[in-house]
């Protein structure tokens, strides 16, 4: 962002931060001026034009009035009036980066903004309009050899549309919690390091030359919106804020699981924060509550298919030891503090096994790294087939309510209040926080010396505060949701979540007298339009179309062929976007994160697999690169595991300052075979929690009922529902006895699309839809039976004789 000033101004000085900019040119220079938002502070930047290979950047140290900036411009001007003098070239605010491609580095910059929220009086910005302009005045077109490839290098990072889901503050750290930015008193340099601020590396180049971010904006891509609600009369700002880590970033079949060093695909933090809305200036009260969503954290991919639309899942076991599992986890660990709560709402059984591999190999990987753990740092986690329950819309939404209610009991929420006297061009610190008499029950997650000197910070303050101010409270461990894509099932599951959190951040703030909100009242509905619309946002940008929303739905009462029809459609649009348009998307992405750096007399990034992306930058082949896809034999039928032993990938040796364990022993694994599912029809009841955690972390394998059936996995210390009546083998049976003829396609759909389709590789949700509701008059009367199927099962849309007979 538009950071802080290391200006002469003098130590004990607030900040700077420049806010607007007026860039103009000359033949030889580029000069940028930068002034703060009250008009008090004029900075000058000076970029040179005439060396197009390397970025030549000057920052005048002078800190000049409005008139004195302006005799410059006119000086500047007067001295170059021979070439055409000075010339005013574009107003903007703020540089997103520099880039080189093959020719000369161009300059990106935000040109218009629009506010879209503010936290504590700081303003949030999303982009309205960006400009990219070349820094070389004029270079000769003609007699640029690569001048083809560097405008489609241009033209594919022009894809990654800046106007869209990335949003930035210049005085608040949007890209940490708000926890964090509370509790630990940051100063100094905008943190672009973060795994959380996507123009790190655009703007590398500029920040270690001048050693400070006054002149750069911080960009985090994601989700942000922010609505004002009210209960019991009361008026409260809610601001819900996803971030997307830039950590093996991509899109949906070209970056899945784990990486090498822990960092897993579609890592997303959100986070919940409800304010009180008083007038500007006033002490207010604050809280927050931060979940986590992330690919499963084992190697496994799933590779496109134009003709398939249920690619096979591939899981490698390259990692008997589970290492980069157990990053993973450290990292939460070092990010959130414990405890580590683990939702895994993927499929229990399958006709096919698919997600149920996946699902077994997660829960021998937890149980490896737990059992070298103490009992009070164990992963805590629940496997929990949402697709089996799912038929009830509340229900479902129950049930997950309660999951919340555990996590939020084991991890805590943030609160506190918040008074007047924050530093009005700084950040917030602790030192706004309203002290109480009482020490706070948790400690912040990576607490700084910041917090021991909170008695010392805040003690002038305490003559003007009342005695009934509440003790803050801290947020340590946190809730992290997945299922195949972590977007349609976990958002619901998300949803849940918030929704649980908001009742308890509500009783904390004093609105309410119960922590419990109905989820039928018109807060439930508001808050889930905006988990809705969030998860519409996270989906098109991993998965290429909005969430499926059936469960939404159902709530809300929509028309069940309305809803079915949007589902069908989405699908359709996931399918399209996957097939076609990933490749070029992830090219982008890596363009614009630096994970490909064009060279001169080296292979394009489109002449690349995607697998050859990362071998090649500006410094020729170099080691491995963690946000390269890691390559998998090709399973060749349904529910393979594929052993890759002879990866090209090197186990990775990185570890983290809090490790999850010391002792890591060895571990064999998911055995060679696939888990046998069990065909006869049978039905069971059993108690999920409670006792059995011992027994399960004592087991070397999956755990089985008594009957040799896979259980559904826990180590929660909650009493749960039973599963009775809702039997894998009942629905395997179900299935096996519909035909997949137009008369029982509804049949079909009844029983087996209750599921996202984007999610379980399945397809479009009927609901209870009817065959003859669906083929006479429905939506499906429109498509071929062929089509229905591909789209509905997976199946292939070319039928594999005519493709043998087409293919020599």
């Amino acid at each position: 962002m538009a950071g802080e000033s290391g200006s002469d101004a003098g130590p004990d000085s607030s900040p700077c931060y420049l806010q607007k900019f007026r860039l103009y040119e000359t033949r030889s220079n580029f000069y940028m001026i930068g002034r703060d938002k009250n008009r008090t502070l004029w900075r000058v930047l000076k970029i040179d034009r005439l060396d197009p290979s390397e970025l030549t950047v000057i920052e005048d140290s002078t800190a000049y009035s409005e008139i004195e900036c302006f005799d410059l411009l006119r000086r500047i001007h007067e001295g170059n009036r021979s070439s055409g003098g000075l010339k005013f070239v574009t107003a903007c605010y703020g540089i997103v980066g520099f880039i080189k491609f093959l020719g000369s580095y161009s300059m990106m910059l935000i040109t218009k903004r629009m506010k879209i929220g503010a936290i504590c009086g700081h303003t949030v910005y999303a982009i309205s309009k960006s400009e990219m302009i070349p820094i070389s005045k004029s270079p000769n077109q003609s007699n640029m050899a690569y001048s083809k490839n560097e405008k489609r290098y241009k033209k594919l990072l022009s894809t990654v549309d800046l106007t869209k889901d990335f949003f930035f503050s210049y005085t608040y750290n949007v890209m940490h919690s708000l926890q964090r930015n509370l509790c630990r008193n940051e100063t100094g340099e905008v943190p672009y390091e973060t795994m959380f601020v996507w123009n790190e590396f655009l703007t590398r180049g500029i920040r270690n030359t001048l050693k400070n971010t006054l002149w750069t904006v911080a960009l985090v891509y994601g989700f942000f919106k922010q609505v004002k609600l009210s209960v019991s009369g009361r008026d409260f700002c809610l601001t819900l804020i996803s971030r997307r880590s830039r950590h093996y970033a991509g899109t949906r079949y070209l970056k899945r699981g784990v990486n090498e060093k822990g960092r897993v695909a579609n890592d997303v933090e959100t986070e919940q924060i409800v304010f009180e809305d008083v007038h500007e200036g006033c002490p207010t009260q604050i809280s927050s509550v931060v979940q986590n969503r992330g690919s499963i954290p084992l190697f496994w991919s799933q590779e496109t298919s134009r003709l398939n639309l249920k690619p096979d899942i591939i899981l490698s076991k390259k990692d008997p030891n589970y290492e980069a599992t157990r990053l993973h986890f450290e990292d939460l660990v070092r990010r959130y503090g414990n405890p580590i709560i683990i939702l895994n709402l993927i499929k229990r059984c399958e006709k096919k096994p698919r997600e149920s591999i996946l699902r077994a190999e997660f829960a021998n990987a937890i149980r490896f790294i737990n059992k070298s753990l103490s009992k009070e740092n164990r992963l805590r986690f629940l496997h929990w087939d949402l697709n089996r329950h799912s038929r009830k819309a509340t229900n479902v939404l129950t049930l997950l309510g309660r999951v919340a209610d555990y996590a939020l009991n084991l991890t805590g929420i943030f609160y506190c209040q918040v008074t007047s006297n924050r530093r009005q061009d700084g950040l917030l610190t602790l030192s706004c926080l309203v002290k109480s008499d009482e020490c706070p029950a948790k400690i912040p997650l990576e607490k700084s010396d910041d917090f021991e000197k909170w008695e010392t910070d805040v003690a002038n303050d305490n003559e003007s505060i009342s005695e009934n101010v509440k003790p803050p409270m801290f947020q340590t461990g946190v809730l992290r949701t997945n299922c195949i894509d972590c977007l349609d099932r976990t958002n619901v599951a998300q949803y849940a979540y918030g929704l649980v959190a908001l009742g308890h951040q509500l009783h904390a703030m004093g609105f309410t007298e119960s922590q419990t909100i109905d989820q039928n009242s018109p807060l439930a509905e508001d808050l889930m339009g905006v988990y809705e619309a969030m998860g519409d946002t996270l989906a098109l940008q991993y998965g290429g179309s909005a969430a499926h929303n059936k469960i939404f739905c159902q709530r809300r009462g929509q028309w069940k062929a309305a809803t079915q029809s949007q589902e069908f459609f989405r699908t359709l649009q996931r399918y399209y976007s996957n097939a076609y348009m990933d490749a070029e998307k992830q090219s982008a992405i890596n363009l614009f994160l630096g994970h490909f750096q064009p060279q001169q007399g080296k292979p394009a990034l489109w002449e690349l697999d995607s697998d050859q992306h990362y071998s090649i930058g500006r410094n020729g082949p170099n080691r491995y690169n963690e946000n390269a896809r890691p390559s998998f034999k090709r399973s060749l039928s349904d529910g393979n595991i594929v052993c890759d032993m002879d990866s090209p990938l090197a186990p990775s040796n990185i570890g983290h300052r809090q490790p999850l364990c010391e002792n890591r022993g060895t571990f064999n694994g998911l055995s060679e075979s696939t888990p046998e599912i069990p065909t006869s029809e049978i039905s069971y009841s059993r108690q999920l929690f409670g006792d059995m955690e011992d027994q399960f972390l004592e087991s070397d394998g999956i755990c089985y009922d008594e009957i040799g059936d896979e259980c559904n996995c826990t180590n929660f210390d909650l009493d749960w529902p039973s599963s009775s009546g809702n039997s894998c083998d009942d629905d395997i049976f179900d299935r096996s006895t519909t035909g997949l003829s137009s008369e029982n396609i509804g049949a079909e759909l009844k029983i087996d699309m209750t599921t996202s389709p984007s999610e379980s590789g399945s397809s479009i949700k009927g609901g209870d839809r009817t065959a003859s509701e669906l083929t006479c008059g429905g939506i499906l009367d429109e498509f071929s039976e062929s089509f229905v199927n591909w789209v509905t099962h997976g199946d292939m849309l070319i039928p594999s004789k005519f493709i043998s007979k087409v293919v020599p």
